[in-house]
């Protein structure tokens, strides 16, 4: 059951993938940095996080409070939020 739902570029080599997986029949929500070899192929790095379907709205919630912080503190702008160029995969 992988399936990459969505891609972006971390660096001119990097891209960060978020994929449906299953490992040993427990439904996983996959975040990692996968890099390109010498043939073009991305693989996957070790720099990554592999949590249960269950945790997805934890999750969320962390990530929406981490956006409140980042918005105060000035460290990102809406207009950050709205151009973020995401890199569709074929899930489309």
């Amino acid at each position: 059951m992988d399936e990459i739902i969505v891609q972006f570029e971390k660096n001119a080599t990097e891209v960060v993938r978020v994929s449906l997986t299953e490992y040993r029949g427990h439904k996983l929500v996959d975040l990692r940095v996968y890099y390109s070899d010498d043939e073009g192929q991305y693989r996957p790095t070790k720099k990554g996080v592999s949590l249960a379907v269950g945790l997805y709205a934890d999750f969320k919630r962390a990530m929406q409070a981490l956006e409140k912080v980042l918005l105060e503190r000035n460290l990102i702008t809406q207009e950050d939020l709205e151009e973020v160029p995401v890199a569709e995969t074929e899930h489309d």
